[in-house]
């Protein structure tokens, strides 16, 4: 099923729903998404170069909620964080916001992530230069995510931790031993105070009825590459995708997702409902999903260069992706772009 397509057919209906509860940012999500890939979005003019055909070509909107977009923004993340891998073992922390602080969450979205990323950071930061863990400076990708596997409310943090750090009092590299990175309920314990903390120093009130513990799950991922593949699927595509939305009837709208058992499972809604369930999932404007910490830092390129040579790691220059190019659907040769109309930009 094709999303544009589903904005427009219940476009009207959601916005006499929805329209006094959306922020700008998802009213600019819904319009790119509308005309994604359709004339309002622009088009190119292509002419084969071998067979002479030509034709018009619709461009797409290149918004990061829009589950057509960002494929080849997600492949570059996905060559970068490669070509960071160190031969070591990684875990991979979920920090996960109680479900008392979803509502303030989806009224002060910028502020509540950013205290999220602060906090989660320092305190796995904290841990890591404890003697008694590791004793050292960790490196961290952190990445947001806002929804469960049924796509509702369910803001969380991943962060990939590479199994080992740099003690830099006696400069050198201190591994990891093991399949056991940090105890979780002391993380949970240490995470909740300073959330509470950060969030009494601000306007925002914490809700009465905070729970005592909270839940935070460090779990051992192998090599890492696995699970940065499994975060860049979510980083560029919006938070479905198109092929897991099976039908579109009735006024209802139906997509399957994968439970945590393994087992496919769907779900139905009204159409209205459907497109809400999507773009209260839709990030402040410049707000960035995805952080780098300590020597996996984009300022820390020599540093980490440094580890890779301590690690015996060859380091390959990361090869540049060519961007996809138009076929000619008679020949399949590359075709040219001769001619480009402006987009049309829609209100409402």
């Amino acid at each position: 099923m094709d999303l544009s397509s589903i904005v427009e057919r219940f476009y009207d209906s959601f916005m006499t729903q929805y329209a006094g509860r959306l922020r700008p940012g998802q009213r600019r999500a819904l319009r790119a998404i509308r005309r994604c890939r359709t004339p309002a979005a622009g088009e190119l003019y292509l002419r084969c170069p071998e067979c002479e055909q030509a034709h018009w070509r619709p461009l797409s909107c290149g918004h990061r909620s829009c589950p057509k977009c960002q494929n080849y923004e997600a492949s570059r993340w996905l060559d970068r964080q490669q070509s960071k891998l160190l031969p070591v073992s990684y875990f991979m922390v979920t920090l996960t916001l109680p479900a008392e602080f979803r509502s303030l969450a989806r009224r002060f979205q910028a502020e509540i992530y950013t205290c999220l990323f602060a906090c989660a950071i320092s305190t796995l930061k904290d841990f890591g230069l404890n003697p008694k863990h590791l004793g050292a400076d960790l490196g961290m990708t952190a990445v947001l995510h806002t929804q469960t596997r049924r796509l509702d409310y369910h803001p969380h943090l991943h962060v990939i931790v590479p199994g080992g750090g740099i003690d830099r009092r006696r400069r050198q590299w201190k591994k990891v031993k093991g399949r056991y990175l940090f105890n979780e309920f002391n993380l949970a314990r240490v995470f909740r105070a300073r959330f509470l903390a950060a969030l009494s120093n601000t306007p925002l009130k914490i809700p009465p009825n905070t729970p005592p513990q909270w839940v935070v799950n460090c779990q051992h991922v192998g090599t890492g590459l696995p699970a940065l593949k499994y975060l860049s699927r979510y980083l560029y595509r919006g938070v479905i995708a198109e092929t897991n939305i099976i039908s579109c009837q009735n006024g209802e709208v139906t997509f399957r997702y994968r439970s945590s058992a393994g087992q496919t499972c769907t779900r139905t809604l009204k159409g209205e409902d459907f497109l809400w369930l999507i773009l209260q999932h839709v990030l402040p404007k410049g707000f960035r999903r995805v952080r780098d910490y300590g020597f996996l830092h984009g300022n820390a390129k020599r540093l980490l260069r440094l580890v890779q040579l301590v690690l015996r790691v060859m380091v390959e220059p990361i090869p540049m992706r060519s961007r996809p190019v138009f076929r000619c659907p008679h020949c399949k040769a590359a075709m040219e772009v001769v001619a480009f109309r402006r987009p049309i930009y829609l209100t409402g």
